[in-house]
């Protein structure tokens, strides 16, 4: 909106200096006044043009690290989701995480609904026969998390990687426990990765208003995360039009 008004300033301005050369400076300087106002047309044209250009290379720049930031964050979120399923809990350790996706198994299992004897109940009414309703689970067979989750791919080792960062810049991961859902405490996690680390070579200025941006159609805040430590949720804070596409 800025740029627009600015723009609209030079053209008015412009127009304004031309009609004050035609109508007060004598003939002999219009021409040099001339030659420095289409100078200066021309300089402020240019840095026009290049604040624009700007705006439209940081977004498009923006748009593609931050698409491959948030493939890492679902890959951590899948494999913390494998975590619980199988610990009951979630883990703040990568080195943790990457062993049990390398060694960890899933169980196949089958439930079945199944009537039995309930023993108290006949027992209590005199041997008159009461029968209950139960399930009984099955272990069929064991699948390892890796080829679950990753297949042949070996990303899972450097998924803790901020892309575009610089070298070593991990996102920050947190787990633990909050509240209590009947009597008992709610597992948690957390993966962050900071805009500053993400935009780390883009222009400062650029980077300050990305942070404190406000849009339904973009990420909003200073960082891209996914899961929280203040409520159970596992989803990131982007929109859908971020999510990445599977095939």
């Amino acid at each position: 909106m800025w740029i627009i008004i600015g723009v609209i300033f030079v053209i008015a301005f412009t127009i304004v200096i031309v009609w004050a050369i035609d109508k007060f400076i004598p003939n002999k300087l219009k021409a040099p006044i001339s030659i420095l106002l289409w100078i200066g047309i021309f300089a402020l044209g240019y840095l026009t043009f290049n604040s624009v250009y700007d705006e439209i290379k940081f977004h498009n720049i923006k748009k593609e690290r931050y698409a491959a930031v948030i493939e890492n964050l679902v890959d951590i979120r899948d494999s913390q989701l494998a975590y619980k399923e199988v610990k009951g809990k979630f883990t703040g350790n990568y080195d943790t995480l990457i062993k049990f996706i390398e060694t960890g198994k899933f169980a196949i299992i089958e439930r079945r609904d199944s009537t039995v004897l309930d023993k108290e109940k006949t027992k209590t009414y005199g041997g008159i026969k009461y029968f209950k309703e139960i399930t009984i689970v099955d272990t069929l067979d064991f699948v390892a998390v890796k080829d679950s989750l990753f297949k042949k791919s070996s990303r899972y080792k450097t998924m803790m990687n901020i892309p575009f960062a610089k070298d070593g810049t991990k996102f920050k991961l947190q787990a633990g426990e909050i509240g209590k859902e009947e009597d008992k405490m709610l597992p948690v996690f957390e993966a962050v990765g900071m805009k500053k680390d993400i935009l780390h070579d883009q222009r400062k200025d650029l980077v300050n208003k990305e942070e404190n941006t406000f849009s339904v159609e973009e990420i909003n805040g200073d960082a891209i995360k996914i899961g929280s430590m203040e409520e159970v949720k596992t989803n990131g804070n982007w929109p859908k039009v971020y999510d990445p596409i599977k095939n």
